[in-house]
């Protein structure tokens, strides 16, 4: 008489029912967002997507479960007995989808390819600086292929006599800060338009609008164009804002050494700092000294890149000026920084050192690096994990920083 198995292995005696064939990972991700903020405004902006679309993925869910998940009231979202029974099983079951398909890419190095693919048309037209146009084509063609969160409004503005544009999610509180946020393209490259799609991303993430200027451009406007610029709409916000203006300043690659020139110009002209400054894979040393190539990543800012772009922006000016110095420069009296850098980027040691430096003379000062080889990774936010939790750890930070007088303003750590 043969076994069926073994006294130890555990029999199934009744199979459960299996779910429902219509239930998606969506509707499992929605659930779980709302369940841990209990909030369905706080989900929508932590999943990009609009509130409406996230109830009617909840309602959806609970049609197909066959009960109520949440009890919701005008004042609160509370979790049910049903819903408290899925949260625990959801949350593992999507953990373990995540790490089997994060595992999965590792090994296939699809998202790095995928990157180093962008990157690779803006990487060959920078190693000639003397090709402006070309160079300033492949970012406007990286930025191209990627689109801001649904549910963003895109308008025109002059802000201090600067070209920009006003970025506003659905989500923004009327009591918002707004971020001014400087985009980066070694000085010499990049537009408002182009990176509306990161700005947005951040706006939404911040709930709040941001602003994103066309400073003047080098080799035609070197230092100091771009920094006039970038203060000349930095006093805009400030003077229209009224009572309720409170400005974070945030900036990517060449623009993070940009806010760091803008904390130290109002510094110097006594003038009132932001709320708070988030300084994107920042490249703050214009001397060189500080960067390393680094090893097996899709480089796409080495250091040679780096000194031609410097010798274009600074046009003979010295670039151990003090306030194009943040690493030598006494940083006393500036606002809050949030550096975000990355593992796999030539400019690492950069943001490492700026920490360092920002702590050391006395300034609230933190660093995240997340494990991704390349730089400015936050331009992949639409399909690389590492840069949704960036721009989701910057969004807190631009609430923390900027609340409202009487509201706790402790900054969350990453």
């Amino acid at each position: 008489m043969g076994q069926t198995g073994s006294m130890d292995e555990p029999q199934n005696v009744l199979a459960l029912p299996q779910a429902p064939d219509a239930i998606e990972l969506r509707h499992l991700r929605a659930f779980v967002a709302v369940a841990d903020d209990l909030s369905f405004s706080r989900a929508a902006q932590r999943l990009f997507i609009s509130q409406p679309a996230l109830s009617r993925q909840i309602r959806g869910l609970e049609r197909l479960v066959g009960c109520d998940l949440f009890r919701r009231s005008t004042q609160r979202v509370e979790l049910t007995l049903a819903g408290e029974a899925l949260l625990a099983r959801a949350q593992a079951l999507l953990a373990d989808l995540d790490d089997a398909i994060s595992v999965t890419r590792s090994v296939g190095g699809e998202l790095a390819g995928r990157m180093a693919l962008l990157w690779e048309p803006w990487a060959r037209a920078s190693a000639d600086v003397a090709d402006l146009d070309g160079i300033r084509a492949a970012l406007e063609e990286l930025h191209g292929q990627f689109t801001p969160p649904p549910d963003v409004a895109v308008a025109p503005v002059i802000a201090g006599g600067v070209p920009a544009l006003r970025v506003t999610p659905e989500s923004a509180s009327p009591a918002a800060a707004t971020v001014l946020f400087l985009h980066g393209g070694g000085y010499v490259a990049g537009s408002a338009f182009g990176y509306r799609h990161l700005a947005a991303a951040i706006a939404t993430a911040a709930q709040a609008p941001a602003l994103v200027i066309d400073y003047r451009l080098a080799p035609e406007h070197p230092y100091p164009a771009a920094v006039q610029d970038a203060v000349n709409a930095y006093l805009w916000l400030r003077d229209t804002g009224g009572d309720q203006a409170r400005i974070v300043v945030a900036g990517d690659s060449a623009a993070g050494g940009l806010v760091m020139t803008v904390l130290l110009a109002l510094r110097e002209r006594g003038l009132e700092m932001p709320a708070g400054a988030a300084l994107l894979c920042p490249w703050v040393d214009l001397t060189g000294r500080t960067q390393r190539p680094a090893q097996d990543s899709p480089l796409v800012f080495s250091p040679e890149m780096a000194h031609r772009l410097a010798q274009a922006y600074l046009a003979g000016h010295p670039a151990d000026d003090p306030l194009l110095s943040p690493l030598q420069t006494s940083l006393a009296g500036l606002p809050p920084l949030l550096i975000q850098a990355a593992s796999g980027d030539a400019v690492l040691q950069e943001a490492q050192l700026l920490a360092r430096h920002a702590t050391q003379c006395g300034v609230d000062a933190s660093i995240t690096v997340y494990p991704v080889p390349t730089h400015d990774f936050h331009v992949f936010w639409s399909f690389l994990p590492e840069a949704r939790d960036a721009i989701d750890q910057l969004g807190r930070f631009v609430r923390a920083v900027a609340s409202p007088p009487g509201e706790s303003a402790a900054p969350q750590p990453g």
